[in-house]
């Protein structure tokens, strides 16, 4: 169990969020927020303070009066509840769910304890608001998917539950829960923020760090079919460009390759003065997809890395407007819900995992093009020649989805549209941004598996299963576990799905 405290880090956000680990909410934390609420309810008294006794947005000019401020509340969630689009994944909805307590729990929000209660049984209990992908424009934060949560954190709208879509209102009836208490601001500080944004973001970290790892794996399984040279990913070689990642990925190709029968020392190969034809058969250098893994995957690294430590810092920040000061005794109005550090670092990582896509997808082409890899037949074809057709309409579906990659990649930050009668006038299009990569990040899975499986294929094709490195044995043993060496055609679209799975594990 997890205690919601000062700092969430990115390996206890992990733990609750994939490793399945209960949220508990810590004493000191429980005071904070019953102090901020105290301190907010006696402070309002005379006092005109935004989205408590005035409107909201172009209408904050309108006073709302002390009998209508507790609906106020109800009528802005359920106002814009407006969400089209296909629902959020369950995962993104446990992330955004855990970067709001993490947020409202800092005892700047002035909210009711019972939010913070009730989120926390939200995330224990498995139960996921029904929030839909299009909505928010990552300005006054995911005003529309986070007013879906508070819909039903008041105890309206749906849910899934034990893998049923139901009403809200029926499994808290089930659950013995209770609606959260509006009192004060409840509904604002609900809506107001970047939580979905931020936890959609986290978990495209978190599968893109899985990627990278794949990546590299898969391209040193790569070396070893083309029986490549060390030098590349040598030390030696690297530490003379003074960039980490890139040092990074070296070592870890060397940590793979370094029980491998098939890679070559240039030493004993080229160097050894016996290569006398005016032709060379062999390739003297690799090809670029081979041979600049470091150079291309490195920067990748440094990107997925520094997207981390933007999104740990917004998860433990507070994207409320206006903050709420027990320290100085007074409230303030900004714009911390705004969302361009996610937008921003969203669009870096689609950049990022869609340029590992397409190193995937030239691997890949390198395997399926018996004129260039001169030692597979095309397509890793185990069959008969113009009879079968081995992995030839799998790579269509690699190239397509490649293709729809680089599409995806242009920019959302850039592309603000004003709104919300201009009140909006510039905006973060950080859930867009957040959500379009995560549509990236699962179409990389997609190619990589395509990859994964005429990687297995060819190291049939060679009879390489006792020569490649102990760590290439091993994937190539799980993936022959999920399909196992073909060489009649059959549908692939099933082994496709598996080994996604089996990579996104």
């Amino acid at each position: 169990m997890i205690a919601i405290n000062k700092e969430l880090t990115l390996e206890g956000f992990s733990n609750i969020l994939l490793g399945q680990q209960e949220v508990t909410i810590s004493e000191e934390t429980c005071k904070v927020v019953k102090k901020s609420h105290d301190f907010l309810k006696s402070f309002i008294e005379n006092k005109i303070i935004y989205g408590i006794n005035t409107g909201f947005g172009p209408m904050a000019q309108y006073r709302i009066q002390d009998s209508d401020r507790i609906q106020l509340q109800y009528n802005l969630i359920r106002s814009h509840s407006a969400g089209t689009g296909e629902l959020l994944p369950p995962d993104v909805v446990k992330a955004a769910m855990l970067t709001r307590l993490s947020n409202i729990s800092k005892g700047k929000s002035g909210i009711h304890i019972s939010v913070v209660e009730r989120l926390q049984d939200f995330i224990n209990l498995d139960i996921t608001p029904v929030i839909f992908a299009h909505g928010g424009v990552g300005a006054s934060g995911d005003l529309v998917q986070l007013a879906h949560l508070a819909l039903t954190l008041i105890g309206e709208g749906e849910v899934i539950y034990k893998g049923q879509r139901r009403e809200t209102a029926t499994v808290f009836a089930e659950l013995g829960l209770a609606p959260i208490e509006v009192v004060i601001r409840e509904g604002i500080s609900l809506i107001n923020g970047t939580s979905v944004m931020t936890g959609a973001g986290l978990v495209n970290y978190f599968h893109a760090k899985k990627l990278l790892k794949w990546s590299v794996e898969m391209s040193s399984i790569m070396n070893e079919l083309a029986k490549a040279h060390d030098d590349h990913y040598s030390t030696t070689l690297n530490e003379v460009k003074k960039h980490q990642g890139q040092q990074d990925i070296a070592r870890m190709m060397r940590e793979h390759l370094s029980d491998s029968q098939l890679i070559r020392k240039r030493e004993d190969d080229l160097y050894s003065g016996n290569n006398l034809e005016e032709i060379f058969k062999d390739k003297v250098q690799e090809y670029y997809s081979l041979r600049c893994v470091p150079q291309i995957l490195g920067p990748i690294l440094e990107t997925i890395g520094g997207v981390g430590s933007v999104l740990e810092n917004e998860v433990n920040s507070v994207s409320d407007n206006p903050i709420i000061s027990v320290e100085d005794e007074n409230v303030y109005h900004g714009g911390n819900f705004h969302g361009d550090y996610i937008s921003l670092e969203m669009d870096k990582l689609k950049l990022a995992i869609t340029r590992l896509t397409m190193l995937s997808e030239r691997q890949l082409n390198y395997l399926m093009n018996s004129k260039i890899n001169e030692i597979l037949p095309p397509f890793v074809n185990m069959g008969k020649l113009g009879f079968n057709f081995g992995m030839q309409g799998a790579q269509f579906t690699a190239t397509s989805t490649t293709a729809e990659n680089q599409t995806l990649s242009n920019s959302m930050y850039v592309h603000s549209i004003p709104n919300n009668n201009d009140n909006q006038d510039i905006v973060s299009m950080g859930t867009n941004a957040a959500m379009i990569t995560h549509k990236v990040i699962i179409n990389a899975y997609e190619v990589l598996a395509i990859q994964m499986i005429s990687l297995a294929q060819a190291v049939d094709i060679l009879s390489y299963q006792n020569l490649v490195s102990s760590r290439t044995k091993k994937i190539y043993e799980d993936i022959r576990q999920i399909i196992p060496v073909f060489s009649d055609d059959k549908p692939l679209y099933p082994a496709i799905k598996a080994v996604k799975e089996y990579l996104m594990k």
